[in-house]
């Protein structure tokens, strides 16, 4: 039986689906994930078996290339989202785990490039949480 996600940029011009399992997933903490995401990490998806349906906006995903590097970005050109893309000609498939609409179905399997972490990412399980937005 085949597993189908559904995923989205976030004001929806760019829609897709993804058939099929991820075999990894991976928050990498290197330098250049950092400046792409904003965040402490990027948090990506990986298959070998899945493939990728564009259901809307593919004409609206534009891509970006680190010189003289793997890191590669796609992005929708309205809002900027983060979104699924192919590498090594065709053989694997990267989908940013917050560009899917429901549930991934696999924790990460691993934090990568940890040594290049902020130095404030440590000891966050200590910091107060908040369920909605802070007073």
């Amino acid at each position: 039986m085949s597993q189908k996600t559904a995923g989205a940029c976030l004001c929806g011009t760019v829609r897709f689906e993804i058939d099929g399992a991820f075999e990894s997933f991976f928050l990498c903490h290197c330098r250049r994930c950092r400046k792409d995401t904003g965040s402490a990490h990027a948090a990506n998806l990986f298959s070998t078996v899945a493939r990728i349906t564009w259901l809307s906006g593919r004409e609206s995903i534009k891509s970006y290339r680190v010189p003289a590097s793997r890191h590669e970005k796609s992005f929708c050109e309205r809002c900027g989202s983060a979104l699924p893309r192919v590498q090594a000609g065709g053989a694997s498939l990267v989908v940013p785990a917050g560009s899917l609409d429901g549930p991934v179905g696999i924790r990460p399997s691993a934090h990568i490039c940890f040594a290049e972490r902020a130095e404030w990412d440590e000891r966050l399980e200590d910091i107060s949480r908040i369920d909605g937005l802070p007073d």
